[in-house]
C-alpha cells in the first residue's frame, strides 16, 4: 500500500455546530444547518406565562384616556378652589364699579345718630313745646308739605336715593363703602344679603376660567397655522432687541374673551342681583332669559352696548401688560443684564400704569352689562344703579364724570339745631366746606384700584424675594 503523497489529502471537514432554531412542529428530526454568524432568537409565547402571573399590560389607549380624565378633573377642582378664594374680592369690586352715586345727593339722613346740640344753642333756642305752642296756624296753611308723586297704582315714586322712606329694603345704603374690603364687610353685615352673597357667581366664574385656559391655546395654535405663511417675519425677529410678536397672543386672548363674553355677562348679572328678590335662579336660567328676551345670540354677542366694550376691554387687558413695562424700562434706559432689580421695578410700575388705562373701560363695561334690553324685566340690584340707561361707552364715560361724585364714603349729616349767635353761624359755615371730589366722578371710574395695586405689589415682592434662590442669580464672574 502506497502512502499518500501529502497529508493535505487526508483532511476532513469537522461536523457542523448546533443550531438554535426551533424544532419542526411535526416531530421530525431537525436537519443540520450550515453555520452562521447571527443567531435569531424567537420570542416566547405570551399567552401562558404572563397570563398566569397576571402581568398582562393594559391597553395604552385606555390608560391614556383615564389619565387624561383624572388630570382634567383634578385641574377643574383646583381651578374651582382657586376661584372660590378669589370670588369675594371680585364681588366687592364689581358692586363698587356698578354703584351709582349722584353728585346732587345733598343729605343722607341717619336714623342711628342722635341730634347734636350745644349748650349755647340750648340756652338761646326755645323749647319745641313753646315753638309749637306759639306757632302761627295760618303760616302752616300757607306752606303745606309738598305732596309726594305717585304712580297710576297709587304707589309713591322715589325721586331721590336719599329718601330713605321709599328706598327698597334690598338695596345697600348709597355711598357707605369706600373700597373693596369695605364693600365686602357691608355686604356680609347687610341683612338681605349675608355672608353667602360673597360667593355669588362662583360656578360661572370657575367655568369661565376653565374654558378660557383650555380654549386660548387652541385659538393661538389655529392662528399660528393660519397666519404663519402670511406673516413669515413673525418667526424671525429682525433685530436683537426687537419686541416679541404680539399679534397672535393678543388676537388669541381677544377672540377667547369674545367667545366667552356671554358667561361674563351672566356672572355680572348674578353678582349684582339681589339675594332676597333674585331675578335669575342660576347661570342656566340667566343665560336662557337673556337669550329669550334680549335678542338671542346676535344680541348677546353683537349688540353695540356689549360688543364694543368687550373688544376694547379684552384688547387693552391683553396689550397693556406687554407694552407698558417695556415702555417704562426703555424710558428709564435700563436693561435686564445690567440692572435686574430695576427691571423688576420697571415691570411693576408698568403693570400699575396699565391698570390706570384698563380699569375705566372695565367699569363702563360692567355698567352696560347690568342694563337689560328688549322685553326683559328690570334687574333688582343690591346696590344703587342709574335709573336712566346709558346710550353707549362715550355716554357712560361722560355721565359718570359729570353727574357723579368721588368723596366716598359719604358721611351722614347730623341734625343740628340752628344757633342764633354769630359764633354758632360761623362754626356752622366752617363745617360745610366740601372736598373737590364732590364735583367730579373720576374716582368712580377707578373703584377697586386699591385691590389691584395691592395684588401687583404683593406679586412684585414675592418675585424679588424668591428669585434669589435661583442658582444663576448674582454675578456671573463669582
Amino acid at each position: 500500500m502506497s502512502s499518500p503523497a501529502s497529508l493535505r489529502d487526508l483532511y476532513a471537514t469537522p461536523p457542523n455546530p448546533w443550531s438554535f432554531n426551533d424544532a419542526p412542529a411535526n416531530g421530525t428530526d431537525a436537519t443540520v444547518s450550515a453555520p452562521s454568524t447571527s443567531y435569531q432568537w424567537t420570542a416566547p409565547p405570551s399567552s401562558n406565562s404572563q397570563a398566569l402571573l397576571g402581568l398582562t399590560a393594559p391597553d395604552d389607549e385606555g390608560m391614556d384616556a383615564k389619565a387624561v380624565a383624572v388630570g382634567l378633573v383634578t385641574s377643574a377642582l383646583l381651578q374651582y378652589a382657586t376661584t372660590a378664594v378669589a370670588i369675594p374680592w371680585e364681588v366687592g369690586k364689581t358692586l363698587l364699579q356698578v354703584q351709582w352715586i349722584p353728585r346732587d345727593l345733598e343729605a343722607l339722613p341717619s336714623r342711628d345718630l342722635p341730634r347734636e346740640t350745644d349748650e349755647e344753642e340750648e340756652m338761646s333756642d326755645d323749647s319745641p313745646e313753646e315753638e309749637s305752642y306759639f306757632a302761627d296756624p295760618q303760616a302752616l296753611e300757607r306752606n303745606p308739605p309738598l305732596p309726594r308723586m305717585t304712580d297710576e297704582r297709587g304707589y309713591v315714586i322715589r325721586q331721590s336715593i336719599a329718601d330713605e322712606d321709599v328706598v327698597p329694603e334690598y338695596i345697600l345704603p348709597v355711598g357707605s363703602a369706600s373700597g373693596t374690603w369695605d364693600m365686602m364687610v357691608r355686604l356680609k353685615s347687610f341683612k338681605p344679603e349675608g355672608w353667602l352673597s360673597l360667593w355669588k357667581g362662583l360656578l360661572t366664574s370657575a367655568v369661565t376660567e376653565i374654558l378660557s385656559t383650555a380654549l386660548q391655546p387652541i385659538v393661538r395654535t389655529l392662528l399660528e397655522s393660519l397666519l404663519s405663511p402670511l406673516l413669515p417675519s413673525l418667526d424671525s425677529p429682525s433685530g436683537l432687541f426687537s419686541p416679541p410678536p404680539l399679534l397672535i397672543p393678543v388676537a388669541s386672548q381677544v377672540i377667547t374673551g369674545f367667545i366667552l363674553s356671554p358667561l361674563d355677562l351672566v356672572r355680572t348679572r348674578l353678582i349684582v342681583q339681589s339675594s332676597r328678590f333674585p331675578t335669575y335662579s342660576g347661570p342656566i336660567d340667566t343665560l336662557r332669559k337673556i337669550l329669550k328676551h334680549e335678542g338671542g345670540l346676535q344680541g348677546v354677542y353683537f349688540h353695540p352696548h356689549l360688543f364694543v366694550p368687550t373688544i376694547i376691554d379684552c384688547t387693552l387687558r391683553s396689550v397693556a401688560p406687554f407694552v407698558m413695562p417695556g415702555m417704562v424700562a426703555s424710558h428709564l434706559g435700563i436693561s435686564s443684564e445690567a440692572h435686574p432689580i430695576l427691571v423688576g421695578c420697571a415691570e411693576c410700575i408698568g403693570t400699575i400704569s396699565s391698570l390706570l388705562v384698563t380699569i375705566p373701560f372695565e367699569t363702563v363695561r360692567r355698567r352696560l352689562q347690568v342694563q337689560v334690553r328688549g322685553t326683559a324685566k328690570p334687574l333688582r340690584p343690591c346696590v344703587e344703579l342709574r335709573p336712566v340707561p346709558y346710550n353707549g361707552m362715550v355716554d357712560a364715560f361722560w355721565h359718570i364724570i359729570t353727574e357723579e361724585r368721588s368723596d366716598i364714603p359719604l358721611k351722614p349729616k347730623r341734625h343740628r339745631r340752628k344757633s342764633v349767635t354769630a359764633k354758632g353761624k360761623a362754626a356752622e359755615e366752617g363745617t360745610e366746606k366740601e372736598s373737590w371730589l364732590r364735583n367730579t366722578g373720576i374716582g368712580q371710574l377707578y373703584r377697586g384700584l386699591g385691590l389691584r395695586l395691592g395684588a401687583n405689589v404683593l406679586v412684585f415682592v414675592l418675585a424679588m424675594t424668591t428669585g434669589r434662590d435661583e442658582p444663576d442669580a448674582g454675578w456671573a464672574e463669582l
